[in-house]
């Protein structure tokens, strides 16, 4: 009796080490679930030990098993059916795979599981858990700032890149830069790009996303690199009479040339003739990269006269006479601009030539007073001038709008010599000032940063700082309202056109 309990202690060790040995000699770990457990949303069960390992293929839903893949052959033949009659025609050259919310993985283990493939299949099926091979393109700047985007493949991509960047620049410029042309130096009036550069760092790879996630078209492309994602654009009715300027300056201060780049489905020129009813997006660009254009500007630049005044006791107190007529003189300046994104942000001055010098202005009075007459040859009212907006640019704007191209926030001067006639504020007009010439003329400037400091009755001289540029009253960006009235018109009823006659503006860029 002792033998045969010995026997059948010995044969029961054998077969537990037959069992369950393998694994532990092997360092393999066993299936993901207990053996005596039912696994998975369809309730898998162990079936039996095996000798050697068994390859197992958990797939996971956020983590949650829903079950264990026995044929991952017939998975991938499924995937493969799927992208053939359902995404190929939409999303050619790609492939199909399970979703981003699923993950399979392989095990070695030592038991079999009740067979739930095609319950798996179905299910993955049912409820689309899928995703498709595309392209990705990542966007990151040096502050970690990180984006990502989906498109069907890189060569639309770069179709939809190349053509957002034509808004900054142009074609035989883009293809300069990317071939190592050397740019010829600027040698006539006007402006070209001297390079471009993309302050993000974009990386492009073949990555998987959810098909509603891929962008397909140029234009979903396009729309992304304009406004990112989720911006709500604000439009424009065209009224009687508008103008791409005066659509401009009556929405948030934008140029001529920006509702052009933001419209180029409907305007191709600053100038074109704007259809009444029409509706015009007035938001501009809000993307998630900076297109930088490097540009080179020569203009002339006016080297204004001094005007200086001589005592003559055989004139009459009070009254004068130009003994030498003033000529403002004049100067070549080519400017080194940055943009970004087709927005001036800086300029600079690289190099100047004089062309003309000026030839002061000589004034006998007949007093040592300082003289409170207006020459009548007024200069501009602020440095690096550029016009927002004409006079009649849209109803009811009655005057010409200056910037400042390189300073914002610059400078006002007193565009000829003279009293003041009122400093004050309204909510239309912000702070502003009147300064009558006493030669029958009165010129006005609106929206100034903060009430200038000149009272009432004093005399301010042409070239006199009389305050700095802002955006109060009704003003959507910084400029300077300027306007020439008649003397005695401060309701501004017939307000004169300052740039016909008196300051000319043939050299003045558009803003």
């Amino acid at each position: 009796m002792k033998k045969f309990l010995t026997a059948l202690i010995c044969f029961a060790g054998a077969a537990l080490l037959v069992l369950f040995a393998p694994g532990f000699a092997s360092g393999q770990t066993t299936s993901p679930v207990a053996e005596t457990t039912a696994v998975g949303i369809f309730g898998q069960k162990a079936l039996r030990a095996t000798s050697q390992p068994v390859t197992v293929h958990p797939v996971y839903q956020k983590g949650k098993l829903i079950g264990i893949i026995q044929d991952k052959g017939k998975l991938m033949r499924h995937l493969r059916n799927v992208y053939k009659t359902r995404y190929k025609e939409d999303f050619p050259d790609s492939a199909c795979y399970l979703s981003l919310d699923l993950y399979m993985t392989s095990e070695d283990g030592y038991f079999t599981y009740t067979d739930a493939d095609q319950q798996i299949i179905d299910y993955i099926d049912e409820n689309s858990l899928y995703s498709l091979e595309a392209t990705a393109v990542s966007f990151s700047d040096e502050e970690g700032v990180y984006s990502r985007i989906y498109c069907t493949s890189d060569s639309l991509y770069q179709e939809a890149m190349n053509e957002y960047i034509l808004n900054f620049t142009d074609i035989h410029s883009l293809n300069a830069f990317r071939n190592g042309d050397t740019i010829p130096a600027l040698t006539s009036f006007g402006s070209q790009d001297t390079g471009i550069s993309i302050t993000q760092k974009i990386t492009t790879a073949r990555d998987y996303a959810a098909p509603e996630d891929i962008l397909q078209t140029k234009e979903e492309i396009m729309e992304y690199l304009k406004y990112g994602a989720g911006t709500e654009k604000e439009y424009y009715t065209v009224q009687k009479y508008d103008t791409v300027a005066g659509v401009g300056a009556k929405n948030h201060g934008l140029s001529a040339t920006q509702i052009m780049n933001l419209n180029r489905d409907k305007i191709s020129s600053v100038d074109q003739a704007l259809e009444e009813g029409d509706e015009l997006c007035v938001t501009y660009f809000e993307s998630p990269i900076d297109i930088v254009v490097t540009k080179d500007s020569l203009r002339q630049v006016p080297i204004y006269y001094e005007t200086t005044y001589v005592e003559d006791e055989n004139i009459l107190i009070g009254e004068s006479e130009v003994r030498q007529q003033g000529v403002n003189g004049s100067r070549n300046v080519l400017y080194a601009e940055k943009w970004i994104n087709g927005v001036l942000v800086s300029g600079t001055e690289k190099s100047s030539v004089e062309i003309s010098r000026p030839q002061s202005e000589v004034i006998a009075v007949g007093t040592m007073q300082q003289p409170n007459v207006g020459t009548g040859n007024m200069r501009y009212p602020v440095d690096n001038p550029a016009i927002t907006c004409r006079i009649g640019c849209y109803w009811g704007h009655n005057g010409t709008d200056f910037i400042n191209q390189y300073d914002r926030w610059g400078d006002v001067y007193a565009a000829d010599t003279g009293v003041v006639e009122v400093n004050g504020y309204t909510f239309i007009n912000g702070y502003y000032v009147i300064i009558n010439h006493n030669n029958g003329l009165m010129t006005y400037y609106g929206h100034m940063n903060e009430p200038s400091e000149l009272k009432v009755d004093d005399i301010v001289r042409k070239g006199d700082v009389i305050g700095h540029i802002g955006m109060t009253g009704l003003a959507s960006g910084p400029h300077v309202h300027f306007m020439i009235l008649n003397d005695g018109d401060i309701n501004f009823t017939q307000p004169l056109d300052a740039c016909d006659g008196y300051l000319g503006c043939e050299a003045v860029p558009a803003g």
